[in-house]
């Protein structure tokens, strides 16, 4: 009787090696889809605060018309350049008022960051709302931007900001949003 000895792998044994290492590998590949949204998802977030932060100091710079900035929804783009542009001329301080709005839209769509022609920087379908006191004036303003995220999550309650105009999903889950509260005296000392 012969004895024969097995040398090498069998094709089966290759065939579950090479089973195991494509699950690994897509298991990598999903980590590495799921890394790249997180880290869109933390640019938006850091974008939004950047924008907002910049804009609470010209309201708080501006007291005088702080009527002039509450009520005021941007971010579509659609803010006209004002008839006075303030970095090329003195303005008072309505104008400035009138120019930091237009400067807050742009910022939100990505208008000072452009490529070909093309907007490059900026939120996804942001919208921006500040509120205060109805006749403006020293007191508590909010200013809340919305943006469109990449998964969906629980609609945040804790602005209605850009709700209900169809960016954001059926539920708005795809809304995201960020809220500043800030206090503004009307002498400028905050």
């Amino acid at each position: 009787m012969m004895n024969h000895s097995q040398t090498g792998t069998s094709l089966i044994e290759i065939l579950v090696s090479l089973f195991v290492v494509s699950i690994g590998l897509l298991g990598i590949a999903r980590l590495e889809i799921y890394s790249t949204q997180s880290n869109s998802e933390a640019i938006q977030r850091t974008s939004a605060s950047l924008i907002a932060h910049d804009f609470m100091e010209k309201v708080r710079a501006n007291p005088t018309v702080l009527a002039s900035y509450a009520g005021t929804n941007v971010g579509d783009g659609s803010f006209a350049l004002p008839a006075n542009d303030c970095t090329l001329n003195n303005c008072n301080t309505t104008d400035i008022a009138a120019w930091d709005i237009y400067q807050l839209d742009q910022q939100l769509i990505g208008a000072d960051a452009q490529s070909a022609g093309n907007n490059t920087g900026g939120l996804a379908f942001p919208r921006a709302c500040i509120t205060g006191p109805a006749a403006g004036g020293a007191g508590e303003y909010i200013i809340s931007i919305a943006w469109r995220g990449s998964q969906p999550q629980p609609n945040p309650q804790i602005s209605n900001c850009g709700e209900g105009q169809g960016l954001y999903g059926a539920t708005e889950e795809y809304r995201r949003i960020l809220s500043i509260t800030f206090f503004v005296s009307d002498d400028g000392i905050n």
